[in-house]
């Protein structure tokens, strides 16, 4: 084999000829704005605390009330307003980028119809009309009433006007539906009220349909977002609770990305389904409501009384029907009418790019972004985090143009559209530039709500990024006190014991709530999600109250989410190191380690909860044992690699390579082919999990489902093929982690 030595040796000194050059090219200053730069620059740490100082929360706080002063649904006219907004901030000679751009995609999004508004009523056996449901929010501070205010509906729900009689369905989950059917109660050709939580909106109406119901009603209880407070005098604008007209707008679309092309982006010579084939659709007509309009429909209900898991705070026992009880506000052989108008539409739909080249490696990306559409005003999401945004990318580029710095590697900031109809533009931008991201690009921050409330830190993602938020952290001190940094307040709020470092702040996973989703999940790149939260323990709201509604203005943050926007500033400034470190660090601050916690959690669980089933079936857990201990071998000795590699005399080459296992390691745990029956969902460690057993997705799953099936079921050989599916990934893992030379 002396002539594979000899090919290696001949490829590598040409190769570090190549870099040298490419890498020398890149250092050159391209004009007078740009600072000098070698191969080896590193992290500035006087320009980060430069950043630091300068990010200013009165800045990001007129950046709020001018990003939410109107409504600005996803292709509005004012979010095209907010597009040009953008480009006017990241072309101003004074602190804008290197370059900016708005590039469209002609997307297919959902809109009630103006013309026939959608309703709900409660119908008399003669026809007669006896209550009606609110079609608008109650105008409680002149924001809910005007023009551009888009009535509350569920996008994507299609057009029908069931009739029925009301069941009480709890959350709408599958086990909902089976409970009412245990109970005798006939689900055919009803009307389901159901509440937000527990499963996603779509899902609701696709449990529904699956039982026969006809339409669905969804609501937001006071015992899920309000604590149980109900009243308008504990309401907003009194307080931060929901009032009793407030309704959660959404997108009932079951996947994310332009519904008409899958996997391509959505450019006007792609190819498109045929909307009437199109699947992840509600299949029946769904339309949301207040809590007062839902307490008048569930108060009057009869039937037995619904299990006590089911009841909430609306001031009455909880019935599951079907019907109207006698000598109530309705006659019982009433029905209730969904009259759903909503209407289908290609729209063009902008995102907005902002470029600071990188002055070292500038084909290595580092992305930052957020949603800029909302459903209303939406001072909380997603503008929040684009107000952060704004004054990130201020000044950055206001060193930038000063000639003061460039960073390392290249910084892409964007501001993705219709995020909310289903996370479209960042989708769009992925299927479009898959190669390119794939090969180039460190890290995704996304930053969307900034401050869901003034607390805490939350931080979401993958293993490889905790110690870069953590690093982060430790270095700013939390708003409100002198002596607590960040990551000391942060571990006070969310912690868990690492056996590694201790006890450590929680980093919690990544699902699909924003613009992060195809990044991890379709690109398997290092993903992050930054906010400031609430104190868990002083109230049980899923999310702030006022979500998706048309009270999320910008008096709401302004008096109840962040008075002073200190919080804000601190999500900026976290989001902002981080940024600067993945940017600018000569080595990528990336501990691969660290995924060695999660993969021995997840194997443990397996042990203790499937491996007396697997048993059973003579399959055995011994290879993933196995992989898994390769895995934690190669990242321990990758990261004292890294350890000696910064005591020598650095090799730009070595560097390079080195840095590249560290950003290649998330896509090595991709496999398109694991879970058919999921769209973009690829990642083996964090797809969904349906099955109970919180261990590696695809073989809980597998599992969940196999449980009650004979042992040669094809159930079972699934529950093969996904655990030698995670045994190729973490091998594949463990051999990118290992010397590049070592085939």
């Amino acid at each position: 084999m002396q002539w594979v030595k000899v090919l290696g040796g001949l490829v590598g000194a040409a190769a570090l000829l190549g870099l040298g050059i490419i890498l020398g090219h890149f250092a050159v200053p391209k004009g007078a704005d740009a600072p000098s730069s070698s191969v080896f620059q590193d992290l500035d740490l006087e320009i980060l605390e430069t950043v630091m100082k300068q990010l200013d929360a009165s800045k990001i706080r007129e950046n709020l009330r001018e990003l939410s002063k109107e409504p600005h649904l996803a292709s509005s006219p004012r979010d095209e307003a907010l597009v040009q907004l953008l480009l006017q901030r990241w072309r101003d000679p004074a602190s804008g980028l290197d370059s900016a751009e708005a590039p469209k995609y002609e997307v297919l999004l959902s809109f009630p119809s103006r013309e026939q508004p959608n309703r709900v009523t409660v119908v008399g056996p003669t026809g007669t009309v006896l209550f009606a449901c609110r079609q608008s929010e109650q105008d409680l501070t002149g924001e809910q009433g005007g023009p551009d205010v888009v009535p509350p509906y569920a996008a994507y729900a299609p057009p029908g006007t069931p009739q029925g009689l009301l069941v009480y369905a709890n959350r709408g989950t599958e086990e909902d539906f089976m409970t009412l059917r245990a109970q005798g109660i006939r689900l055919e050709g009803t009307i389901a009220l159901t509440r937000y939580g527990g499963t996603g909106r779509g899902a609701k109406a696709i449990n529904a349909a699956k039982h026969g119901v006809a339409g669905v009603l969804v609501y937001t209880d006071p015992a899920d977002i309000n604590d149980g407070q109900s009243s308008a005098s504990e309401t907003f604008p009194n307080s931060w609770r929901l009032p009793p007209s407030g309704v959660e707008r959404g997108s009932y679309y079951e996947y994310f990305g332009d519904p008409l092309t899958p996997y391509l982006p959505a450019n006007p010579s792609s190819f498109r389904l045929d909307p009437a084939a199109v699947s992840g659709f509600p299949p029946i007509p769904t339309q949301p409501i207040g809590f007062e309009d839902a307490k008048i429909l569930l108060c009057n209900l009869q039937g037995t009384v619904a299990p006590a898991a089911w009841q909430g705070a609306l001031g009455c026992d909880y019935r599951l029907g079907p019907g109207f009880r006698l000598n109530g506000d309705f006659p019982t052989d009433s029905q209730v009418n969904v009259s759903v108008h909503n209407r289908l539409e290609l729209r063009n739909s902008s995102n907005v790019l902002g470029i600071i080249r990188g002055a070292v490696e500038p084909d290595r990306y580092v992305l930052y972004g957020n949603h800029r559409d909302s459903w209303v005003h939406g001072a909380v999401d997603p503008s929040s985090g684009t107000a952060v945004l704004l004054e990130l990318s201020r000044v950055l580029g206001t060193l930038l143009k000063k000639g003061t710095w460039r960073p390392r590697r290249s910084i892409v900031f964007a501001s993705w559209g219709a995020e909310e109809f289903g996370l479209i533009g960042s989708t769009e931008f992925t299927e479009e530039f898959f190669s390119k991201l794939q090969e180039r690009t460190v890290a995704y921050i996304n930053v969307d709500i900034s401050v869901f409330a003034n607390a805490t830190l939350r931080a979401q993602g993958t293993p490889p990024v905790q110690s870069v938020i953590f690093s982060a952290a430790k270095q700013i001190r939390a708003p409100g006190s002198e002596d607590l940094s960040i990551y000391d307040n942060w571990i006070r709020y969310f912690n868990r014991s690492s056996p590694a470092y201790g006890l450590v702040p929680s980093l919690g996973s990544l699902g699909a709530g924003s613009d992060y989703a195809p990044f991890i999940h379709f690109l398997g790149i290092s993903s992050m999600d930054i906010a400031y939260t609430y104190d868990r323990s002083k109230t049980s709201a899923r999310i702030y109250p006022t979500y998706h509604t048309a009270f999320d203005t910008f008096g709401y943050v302004d008096k109840f989410v962040d008075p002073g926007f200190g919080s804000h500033q601190a999500v900026a400034r976290t989001a902002g190191s981080v940024l600067l470190r993945l940017s600018d660090s000569l080595f990528l601050p990336l501990n691969v380690s660290d995924y060695g916690e999660n993969l021995r959690s997840f194997l443990q669980a397996a042990q203790q909860n499937l491996e007396v089933l697997l048993e059973q079936h003579s399959i055995s857990l011994g290879p993933l044992v196995t992989a898994v201990e390769k895995f934690e071998r190669a990242a321990t000795a990758l990261v004292q690699h890294v350890s000696e590699l910064r005591k020598d005399t650095l090799d730009p080459l070595q560097v390079r390579m080195l840095n590249d296992q560290l950003m290649l390691l998330e896509r090595t745990f991709l496999n398109p082919r694991a879970f058919p029956e999921e769209r973009y969902y690829s990642h083996v460690l964090w797809a969904p999990r349906t099955g109970s057993v919180a261990t590696f997705p695809g073989l809980a799953n597998a599992c969940s489902r196999a449980m009650n099936t004979s042992p040669g079921s094809e159930a079972w050989a699934e529950v093969r093929r996904q655990l030698s599916i995670l045994v190729v990934a973490l091998e594949g893992a463990a051999a990118t982690l290992r010397p590049v030379a070592d085939l």
